[in-house]
């Protein structure tokens, strides 16, 4: 069966691993899942992340997942524009997550990228989710 919203499917295992003090997880492999992985990264919301052959033309990604003290790095992650209700904004609309201590995840026409630099770059798209 098809999944209907792997961003979510994504977020989700993210959640969840810190959930069970996993040090990494996996998920199936997209080119928007590794944009989004990207934009965490650069973030510093997760350690990295990696992609490798599960078999011919079956990939997936390993994520390595962040803690300080002992406790998660991200507190918060969900999404924001689902399959059903889809989620825009310019640059200059782009709300700030928890007065700038937290990012929200935007895909716009230049790629997937945090909300500070589609504004930076004066940009709008798709707001995908938000991080804390």
């Amino acid at each position: 069966m098809a999944m209907s919203d792997p961003i979510g499917d994504l977020l989700t295992r993210i959640r969840n691993g810190q959930h069970a003090r996993k040090q990494s997880i996996t998920a199936p492999a997209s080119n928007l899942k590794a944009g989004v992985l990207e934009v965490l990264k650069n973030e510093g919301f997760i350690r990295g992340f990696s992609e490798r052959d599960v078999r011919a033309g079956v990939k997936e990604l390993v994520i390595e997942l962040k803690y300080y003290e002992g406790e998660p790095v991200i507190r918060e992650i969900g999404r924001i524009s689902t399959p059903g209700r889809r989620v825009y904004s310019g640059s200059e609309n782009l709300e700030r997550e928890r007065g700038g201590l937290g990012i929200r995840i935007l895909s716009t026409p230049q790629g997937v990228m945090s909300d500070s630099q589609a504004r930076e770059s004066r940009v709008g798209g798709e707001v995908l989710c938000r991080v804390f």
